[in-house]
């Protein structure tokens, strides 16, 4: 058997068994070019030249075993290589944080916050860091910024030092153990808070692989805005006069108009379309 055959065989058990994706994949078939690849310690961006590559037995054997276990357990294949991308920089992540999947990657990367930042900005606060991989895009893409990393859960923290020292980042990430914004250090020039926000409906419908990361990560009450009421309440305590605060509320655009009315936000455009990511000045939370 080849390569090739290996990951279709099992990209149709995956799809027969009925899993979920969206943990670093969309459908079966990448998903299962992942997780054999990866256990067969080939490069994921390898499958060109390696496809027709033969696999022996033990390696088969090594590859079903991983598979079993994805079905099995229903965790998202994430946690079990302990890698995720974002924007292409590889991450460390485990059970101790939700996997990355934040769409304000995507506006680090192509610039899109860069327009509303002023010329001093050199303070910037990733509230809710998690595995810290916000913190680390937000340093990669801003040289000149010092970056506090901050989240309530300190197991989280710990996987985020191990991005933050893996990019070698320590000397412009600080990470801090935080309650919201409660003991941050501000002011800040620009805050980034991708926060629990999945209201509890959504929560109860989860599938098992959503259902496996840590629920304080994800849920944000009746309405998914228990969280964002609070941070956009304190949030200009902790802002300096042209700071702004770039948050993602995911699919929950009703719920934050029906809880924000009046509030004027600027809607960002990422990959899933104008109503995931918003952005926020202190002029527009001090209304």
């Amino acid at each position: 058997m080849t390569l090739i055959e290996l990951i279709e065989t099992h990209a149709a058990r995956l799809q027969g068994a009925g899993v979920s994706f969206g943990h670093g994949t969309g459908n079966a078939f990448d998903e299962a070019a992942w997780l054999v690849q990866w256990a067969l310690d080939l490069p994921l961006d390898g499958l060109d030249e390696h496809a027709e590559r033969a696999v022996s037995a033990s390696e088969r054997l090594v590859v079903d075993a991983l598979i079993d276990r994805r079905i099995r357990q229903r965790l998202p294949a994430a946690y079990l290589t302990k890698q995720a991308w974002l924007q292409g920089v590889a991450f460390y992540v485990d059970e101790r944080t939700i996997v990355p999947r934040s769409f304000i990657a995507e506006l680090l990367a192509d610039g899109s916050i860069d327009p509303w930042l002023a010329p001093h900005t050199r303070r910037v606060l990733d509230l809710c860091t998690g595995n810290g991989s916000l913190a680390v895009l937000a340093a990669m893409a801003w040289p000149e910024v010092q970056v506090d990393g901050s989240d309530l859960c300190g197991d989280a923290l710990e996987v985020a030092k191990i991005n933050v020292d893996r990019h070698r980042l320590g000397e412009r990430i600080t990470l801090l153990r935080s309650d919201g914004l409660e003991q941050v250090r501000g002011p800040y020039d620009l805050i980034l808070c991708n926060p629990p926000y999945v209201n509890a409906g959504a929560m109860a419908a989860l599938p098992a692989e959503y259902q496996a990361e840590p629920a304080l990560a994800l849920a944000g009450g009746v309405d998914g805005m228990d969280f964002v009421r609070k941070l956009l309440q304190d949030a200009p305590r902790h802002m300096t006069e042209d700071a702004v605060l770039v948050l993602e509320i995911g699919n929950e655009r009703d719920h934050f108009g029906h809880a924000f009315p009046t509030l004027e936000a600027v809607w960002l455009e990422t990959s899933a379309g104008h109503d995931q990511v918003l952005l926020l000045t202190l002029a527009s939370l001090l209304q």
